[in-house]
């Protein structure tokens, strides 16, 4: 049985973990250790000359980190993975590999929002890299932003708000041919529900602090791809730049790993059954979801993913003052930023005061993210407090 075809159940709870020594734990061992000693020169003089291949300071190899990168490589159908200290510093660094300056990269509008800073307000710009903004839901808009020093197109399909799609297999097809980099941050999906290595995007980066961990106890990233794509990052940016993974950290992701499936296939279900009460709520005038049967990209999703998460928006026929009394009451949904862990979230648009900063959003959108509790407490809740709005 080859990695590429081993089933999620033994990925997320047996693959690479051999027993050691002949203890049979049935966790893994946490290596907190930051360096490796070596017997003689000549050992020490063979590992130096390729330090991906062997363990020398854990701001390169650490087993404990190695496993879960292993794990998450086989989850995405890819050759090899990387993991960082957030997910920004995955997403920075698949990016950085890519670009010099005087390039230029094509990026869906609406990204998560410091991505949006990396590309176009404080840092990139600084280097002579330019960014054009585009509605990925059309594959023909991205097309038609590349240039001849287009070197990466940077896509989040869906995105995390309002959850446009793009083409992964058009859009990976026409950057292939032109040898452009594809970039996609499936965080929202996780490899259960997306693959898109399976539909050609080149590099694939998760905020791993969200499914992936599912506790919100671990701030963590991750980039999967070839082995070619994968080396080269970590010969440069990962190892330069220095924003690693602990191994107890690692560790923790570990675990949230085994109980993956089980909370993925909750949060869908449950946000279904949600989402169906919503639907029947007159101050509730759209429903943002992707696997919503009236959603203008049904078919998309459906073609590029097996199941909708847990994440969703509502646009409310309601003020601001009424949304904020609605927000300020609820009991099980509480507001925070992030999502994907085991505690149901909200996050109001009109929350947000920075200039610019989801400015395309109208104040009237709340963001849910179901966690773990049952579907009868969550939408009771939801129930006892919508006439405030």
């Amino acid at each position: 049985m080859t990695e590429d075809n081993l089933n999620i159940s033994y990925i997320t709870n047996i693959l690479g973990e051999n027993d050691a020594e002949g203890i049979h734990s049935v966790t893994p061992p946490i290596y907190q250790t930051s360096n490796y000693y070596f017997r003689n020169v000549e050992q020490f003089r063979e590992a130096i000359s390729s330090e991906k291949d062997n363990w020398i300071y854990s701001r390169g190899n650490n087993p404990t980190t190695n496993l879960l990168c292993r794990k998450l490589a086989a989850l995405e159908g890819a050759e090899e993975a990387l993991v960082f200290g957030s997910g920004m510093a995955a997403i920075s660094s698949a990016i950085l590999s890519n670009i010099k300056t005087g390039d230029h990269i094509v990026c869906v509008q609406n990204p998560y929002s410091w991505t949006n800073t990396l590309l176009n307000t404080n840092i990139l710009p600084r280097f002579g890299v330019q960014v054009t903004m585009v509605d990925g839901c059309s594959t023909q808009a991205i097309i038609d932003a590349v240039r001849p020093e287009t070197t990466v197109i940077y896509l989040e399909s869906p995105n995390s708000w309002t959850f446009e799609l793009q083409d992964l297999k058009a859009v990976s097809e026409f950057a292939r041919a032109k040898g452009i980099i594809t970039i996609l941050d499936n965080s929202l999906s996780t490899p259960l529900f997306q693959q898109p290595i399976k539909h050609g995007i080149d590099l694939v980066v998760h905020t791993a602090s969200k499914y992936l961990g599912g506790h919100s106890d671990v701030v963590a990233g991750a980039c999967c791809g070839s082995k070619e794509m994968i080396g080269k990052i970590f010969a440069n940016e990962f190892l330069t730049l220095g924003g690693i993974l602990s191994p107890f950290n690692a560790w923790l992701i570990l675990r949230g790993l085994r109980t993956l499936p089980v909370r993925m296939e909750h949060v869908s279900r449950v946000t279904h059954e949600i989402i169906s009460f919503l639907q029947t709520q007159p101050k509730v005038k759209k429903i943002f979801y992707p696997m919503l049967r009236n959603n203008e990209q049904f078919s998309l999703a459906q073609s590029q993913m097996s199941k909708g998460s847990g994440l969703f928006t509502i646009d409310l026929d309601s003020t601001t003052d009424a949304i904020e009394d609605f927000c300020n009451s609820l009991t099980y949904w509480r507001m925070a930023v992030s999502w994907g862990g085991f505690e149901s979230l909200i996050i109001p648009s009109c929350t947000f005061v920075r200039p610019g900063l989801y400015s395309s959003f109208p104040p009237t959108l709340i963001r849910f993210s179901t966690g773990l509790e049952d579907a009868e407490t969550l939408i009771l809740d939801i129930e006892k407090n919508i006439h405030r709005l």
